[in-house]
């Protein structure tokens, strides 16, 4: 699902690059040819987070529950009917999020942690909180506009 995902949050590169914020993703693990697999979905920049720094002091799982969920279910069959197959390679246990972070002071304008597998972002609530960074321009120079 996490495939569906990326295909969505990819869909708004150009308005991003229009308002020149990156967009990246920071995977926890590369099995085989996985990464490569994911980059097919992914028009960003993908970073490989083997110790898993970026995934917080601490990590967010679901475990068998994740079967006694009908929002599961409903997002594996939407993201199946969508074309999004997935595999069953790697531990898949670790929840995901989604994150718009500006510069500096701004810290992060979105936070978006998955509450079950599928419970994917806004991506209208992404393109909007882009569009509050602001660029920070260094103080020692002047700029006329």
């Amino acid at each position: 699902m996490c495939r569906e995902e990326a295909a969505e949050l990819s869909s708004l590169k150009s308005q991003l690059q229009d308002l020149e914020v990156p967009l990246f993703a920071v995977v926890k693990e590369n099995i085989g040819k996985e990464l490569d697999g994911f980059k097919k979905y992914f028009s960003g920049k993908v970073y490989l987070d083997q110790k898993r720094n970026f995934y917080g002091p601490q990590e967010r799982w679901m475990f068998l529950s994740m079967f006694l969920r009908i929002g599961v279910w409903r997002s594996l069959w939407r993201a199946y009917r969508r074309g999004f197959g997935g595999n069953l390679r790697g531990e898949g246990l670790v929840l995901g999020g989604v994150f718009v972070i500006g510069p500096g002071d701004q810290g992060i304008l979105l936070e978006h942690r998955e509450k079950e597998f599928g419970d994917k972002v806004n991506t209208l609530a992404v393109l909007r909180m882009a569009r509050k960074i602001t660029i920070q321009l260094p103080l020692n120079h002047s700029y006329c506009f």
